[in-house]
């Protein structure tokens, strides 16, 4: 049976939020999909509860694995040979999307043919409840301002298949582990195409204190190089590599006061 999306899930130790996020997939108000999960050698029962769902939805859902942990790059790459949609979908294993995100975005890019990929704004929750709504980028990003960070979320985003299939998917590196979305979009825009932000939030990351324990230092290198990576591949003036310095001096500070930071920034507390 032929489907218009494929939804893209590495999943790695989520057992405790992956019932949650595939939900989401099957309350979708667009139903022309197929979800792939890829199990990334989790520990838990995370594979197990993926199982139950094929079973349930066998004709909806995919389910593969790898033999042992390869990182987000190379399990996403292996979701993609069993790609079989016109749109490919991102989501993670521990986040919602709201009933008309796939609706919304398949819209965007069958009315307007330039828009290679569309990405939404987040909104962020944790144990106690939503607490802050992530705002994306300008609605459509220049490529020059990959220099400062990811101009798309990532989790939430659609892209067309063929556009994937150009830049060879994900770049398997261990500099890029965690920055796999910002050098894709730098791929993307790099061969002159376009992408756009939609306002309205159509997903909920979760973002709590254990997703915050995961930022690690080596990360931060790694958007470090990625920042080095874009002024290297778009021949931006030589005096912007001075952007490699801010994730280096971000990861330097004390847990607390990052976390104090993160939250100040997307405006927890304020109103939505």
């Amino acid at each position: 049976m032929s489907v218009d999306i494929s939804v893209i899930m590495g999943i790695y130790n989520c057992a405790s939020t992956l019932s949650e996020a595939i939900d989401s997939i099957l309350n979708q108000t667009y139903t022309s999909w197929e979800l792939i999960l890829c199990d990334d050698g989790s520990s838990d029962n995370t594979y197990e509860i993926a199982k139950q769902y094929q079973n349930r939805y066998p004709d909806k859902i995919i389910l593969v694995r790898n033999e042992k942990n390869m990182g987000l790059n190379y399990t996403l790459n292996h979701c993609l040979e069993y790609v079989s949609g016109k749109y490919i979908a991102r989501m993670d294993g521990d986040d919602i999307s709201l009933p008309t995100r796939f609706e919304t975005e398949i819209k965007i890019l069958e009315e307007e043919p330039d828009i290679a990929v569309v990405s939404t704004t987040m909104i962020h929750f944790d144990e106690n409840g939503d607490y802050a709504t992530r705002h994306t980028c300008v609605e459509y990003p220049k490529k020059e301002s990959l220099v400062h960070g990811p101009v798309h979320c990532h989790a939430p985003c659609m892209l067309k298949t063929e556009v994937m299939r150009s830049v060879g998917g994900y770049t398997v590196d261990k500099k890029l582990l965690r920055v796999e979305d910002w050098n894709l979009w730098l791929k993307i825009y790099a061969l002159g195409l376009q992408g756009k932000n939609i306002p309205e939030p159509l997903y909920k990351m979760r973002d709590d204190r254990n997703a915050a324990g995961r930022r690690k230092f080596r990360y931060r290198l790694n958007e470090a190089h990625m920042s080095g990576l874009v002024v290297k591949t778009l021949r931006l003036p030589k005096w912007k590599y001075i952007y490699m310095l801010r994730p280096i001096i971000v990861g330097l500070l004390p847990r607390f006061l990052y976390n104090y930071l993160h939250r100040k920034k997307l405006g927890a507390g304020q109103s939505k």
